[in-house]
């Protein structure tokens, strides 16, 4: 099994975000620490918005952030908001046409298979995944060279 790259985004997006805890983060800076398209990013981050996970702020000092706490955020939960399906084989997608699907076992290994991965995920939340600031490039607070970063606006 292979996840999108667009699960791959999120989950990188959601630790950036996690590590930058009272800080804002936005689409361009996630995306060139991590070289990765603004206009992919942006798509991955509506979506992590409008499944929870993520809080969008509009306007001039707008960004993201997380809509819940790491330790509330499944790892699971996320992956099952961005894979398109989880059809690994034809047998698994409406319409199949596989001339053995009535006698074959392979979609039963390849079902557990998939339960056991997802169990897997499940068992994991975004906490288990934090690293240090330092780890992203990102200079302790009173540094000089963090002049700039928006504060995050907490109501």
């Amino acid at each position: 099994m292979r996840l999108t790259n667009f699960s791959d985004y999120a989950l990188r997006l959601m630790m950036y975000a996690a590590v930058r805890k009272n800080e804002l983060v936005t689409i361009e800076e996630t995306a060139a620490l991590y070289g990765l398209s603004r206009a992919h990013l942006m798509k991955v981050a509506n979506q992590l918005t409008r499944a929870g996970f993520l809080k969008a702020t509009r306007g001039r000092n707008g960004g993201l952030s997380l809509a819940k706490k790491p330790e509330k955020i499944r790892l699971g939960d996320v992956v099952r908001s961005t894979e398109p399906d989880f059809a690994l084989v034809e047998c698994f997608e409406s319409g199949n046409q596989c001339l053995i699907t009535p006698r074959c076992r392979l979609r039963g290994v390849l079902q557990e298979a998939m339960g056991a991965f997802m169990k897997t995920l499940d068992g994991y939340t975004l906490a288990d995944l934090l690293l240090r600031p330092a780890d992203f490039g990102i200079k302790p607070a009173g540094d000089a060279s963090q002049a700039g970063r928006r504060p995050m606006m907490r109501p």
